[in-house]
């Protein structure tokens, strides 16, 4: 199992980054992304801290743990270079907090995190539009389906809409606590409550996770 955007107490998590990657261990994942709430003040700061939690636990467990940040309530105009420090500082991961129907995200914040060329995923993007869906698919830019509580609500909007423009979608938890951390079992069935059929599991689960991590691997600060 993989997840590519989850919360430590380095933002609004509350776990060590090493507790929680040590629980996704135990749970049964291979691949866990770190990807703690990040805007113009923290981003490099952030980036560090998590860099070296990330290379312990890799040195030491099963797990590829990979260090990230998700711009959180930015400006739309400043995710571009936003998204280029965080690469520049060693973000793996790029994740952009996306316009979900539970919070007052501001509108063009869909629309810039899929034109950003160093954003890797559009978190809980609420109802986001055929034409975003199309731009993000063409870019290659992954979509999440979110198991968070109040950003699924728009789950099966996005589903629809992102399948039909043939875009990547990636199931993530946001896990900020313990328990948010999903079991194999209850990935399938956010997916089928997404309206996605068995069928397409396997892309969403493996096939797209693979190819997200095959980006993330080679900008881990010293990889070869």
């Amino acid at each position: 199992m993989s997840d590519f955007h989850t919360h430590s107490f380095f933002s609004d998590g509350v776990l060590l980054p090493s507790e929680l990657i040590r629980r996704a261990v135990v749970a049964g994942y291979g691949v866990i992304a770190v990807t703690d709430h990040a805007g113009p003040g923290n981003l490099e700061e952030v980036l560090g801290q998590l860099a070296r939690e990330c290379e312990v636990a890799r040195n030491h467990w099963p797990i590829v743990a990979l260090p990230g940040v998700e711009l959180t309530h930015v400006p739309p105009g400043s995710i571009a270079e936003l998204a280029r420090r965080a690469r520049s500082a060693g973000a793996a991961v790029v994740v952009v907090h996306g316009e979900t129907i539970a919070e007052p995200v501001e509108p063009g914040t869909n629309s810039a995190a899929i034109d950003a060329e160093d954003v890797d995923i559009l978190a809980h993007p609420g109802l986001i539009t055929s034409e975003e869906a199309e731009r993000a698919a063409q870019r290659g830019c992954f979509i999440e389906i979110s198991a968070r509580k109040s950003h699924a609500y728009a789950n099966g909007h996005v589903s629809s809409v992102v399948r039909a423009a043939g875009g990547r979608l990636l199931l993530n938890s946001d896990c900020h606590e313990p328990g948010d951390l999903l079991s194999s079992r209850f990935q399938r069935l956010v997916l089928l409550g997404a309206g996605i059929p068995e069928r397409e599991h396997a892309t969403i689960l493996t096939e797209n996770p693979r190819e997200l991590l095959a980006r993330a691997l080679p900008r881990l600060r010293g990889a070869s």
